[in-house]
């Protein structure tokens, strides 16, 4: 009897079948989240005339892109290179009386007959941005914010308060002299304000002695570092 034959696979099949299966690649790592941002702060800072207030506030500035500087409401006229939105809101002095009776400035002042004024909006719509807010302010104005930021959480929440003056009135003098930029009997009216202006340190959370500016500046910012990694206003850890 014949035996029948087989025929051979097909080689192409075979290896088809011999092929072993794809291996499924590994499901991707989730990315970590980032870091939420501490909430933002409001940082008044205050000082006797000549101690060095606007200069550490521009370099603060420069040193923090994201902060922004809070703008004040005159009545005033523009000075030459001024604008409105950027340096000052330029209102009418009927504007500003509205304004003012409707309660919507949480600080206000007359000076030489201007009056200067900061909206409460103007605060909170930059920290709702999530931007921190620079406040440049005399020691008057200071315990006014003080006072009516204890009435709205969130001003109370965000303000961090910094006297900076010199280590004694000999050197403010010495640097008011330096500027030039008023005749003796007003530098001596000046240092008599100012001895009441150093009086109330003590109200604020920090207190800086002026020596070189970049000290200042670094004295300043490892404050705002500082106060963003407080347990009250840092994010906890995820466990």
């Amino acid at each position: 009897m014949k035996t029948p034959s087989v025929a051979p696979a097909h080689p192409a099949r075979s290896a088809a079948r011999q092929r072993p299966a794809p291996v499924p690649a590994p499901a991707p790592k989730p990315r970590p989240q980032a870091k939420p941002a501490a909430p933002p702060l409001l940082i008044l800072i205050s000082a006797p005339s000549g101690a060095g207030k606007t200069t550490l506030v521009n370099l603060l500035l420069a040193a923090c892109p994201p902060m922004t500087r809070a703008i004040t409401c005159t009545t005033r006229a523009p000075r030459p290179g001024e604008k409105d939105g950027v340096d000052y809101y330029f209102l009418t002095a009927d504007d500003f009386l509205k304004r003012l009776q409707a309660g919507n400035f949480i600080e206000h002042a007359t000076v030489y007959g201007n009056s200067y004024g900061l909206l409460k909006r103007e605060l909170l719509d930059k920290l709702r941005a999530g931007r921190d807010v620079l406040l440049n302010m005399d020691v008057q104005g200071a315990a006014t914010l003080r006072e009516q930021a204890q009435a709205e959480p969130e001003l109370r929440r965000a303000l961090v308060s910094i006297f900076l003056t010199t280590p004694s009135l000999a050197l403010l003098e010495e640097r008011l002299k330096k500027r030039g930029a008023d005749p003796a009997p007003v530098i001596q009216k000046r240092l008599a304000v100012a001895r009441q202006e150093i009086s109330q340190w003590k109200h604020f959370d920090y207190l800086v002695i002026s020596g070189h500016k970049q000290e200042d500046l670094r004295r300043t910012l490892a404050i705002v570092e500082a106060e963003k990694m407080r347990s009250a206003r840092s994010v906890p850890p995820e466990f």
